[in-house]
C-alpha cells in the first residue's frame, strides 16, 4: 500500500484492555501474561515511525517501513491504506549447487489495475534486455548475477531507491559513474584532504 496506515483508536483501546487477541489469537493457548502494546508493538518498529501516549496511538507514516508487524498484531485496530498495488522481484532461481535464491527487488510499488500496462512495460523492458544480453540457457537471476543489478536498472530506466540496498552499509547493486560524481574521478588529493581530514 502507498498511503497511510488506517488506526481504529477504540479496537486499539480494546487490545490494551485485554477484550481483543493480539495476532488475531495465534497465540492464544498460551499464558503469555497481559498484552503490552509498548513491548509487542511500538518497540518492534523498526524505525520506531510509532507512539503510544494518553490511550491515542499515532503513526508516523513517513518513516514506516511496511513491516507490517503491527497490523499482524493488531488487525482489527490497523489496516493497510486504501493505494494498494504490488512489488516486483526478479532473479529468483534455484539452482542446484547453490540452492534456491530470493529475487531481487526491482519495482517497490506498481499499480495493479487493470489492463495491466504498467506491468506490462516493465516485463517486456526485462525480456528485451535478457534476450539481448543473456546466454544461451542463461536464467535472468544468472544473468543479474554475471552482469550485475545496475545493468537491468538503466534499461528498465528505474531509478534507484533505497530498497534496492540490500543491507546498510552495503549496497552490491549500485556502482557511480564518472558522470554523476561532481569533479569526476579526476581530482587533486591535495585539495580534497583539505576538506577531509584524517
Amino acid at each position: 500500500w502507498k498511503d497511510d496506515i488506517e488506526i481504529d483508536q477504540d479496537a486499539v483501546e480494546g487490545y490494551v484492555a485485554g477484550e481483543n487477541d493480539p495476532n488475531g489469537g495465534a497465540h492464544s493457548g498460551g499464558n503469555w501474561g497481559a498484552f503490552d502494546i509498548q513491548k509487542e508493538v511500538i518497540e518492534q518498529r523498526p524505525t520506531g515511525c510509532m507512539n503510544y501516549n494518553g490511550g491515542e496511538l499515532a503513526i508516523d507514516n513517513k518513516e514506516c517501513a511496511a513491516c507490517m508487524h503491527c497490523i499482524n498484531v493488531m488487525p482489527r485496530a490497523l489496516r493497510c491504506g486504501d493505494g494498494r498495488g504490488g512489488s516486483m522481484l526478479v532473479g529468483a532461481k534455484a539452482p542446484i549447487l547453490d540452492g534456491a535464491q530470493m529475487g531481487s527487488l526491482l519495482v517497490p510499488f506498481i499499480n495493479v489495475e487493470e489492463p495491466y500496462d504498467e506491468i506490462k512495460e516493465i516485463i517486456e523492458i526485462i525480456w528485451d534486455w535478457w534476450m539481448e544480453e543473456g546466454k544461451n540457457r542463461e536464467r535472468l537471476g544468472e544473468l543479474i548475477k554475471r552482469q550485475g543489478f545496475q545493468k537491468l536498472l538503466e534499461p528498465s530506466e528505474i531509478g534507484r531507491v533505497p530498497q534496492h540496498v540490500l543491507e546498510p552499509g552495503q549496497t552490491p547493486y549500485i556502482f557511480w559513474k564518472e558522470d554523476e560524481v561532481e569533479g569526476g574521478w579526476e581530482r587533486d588529493v591535495h585539495e580534497f584532504r583539505k576538506h577531509h581530514q584524517r
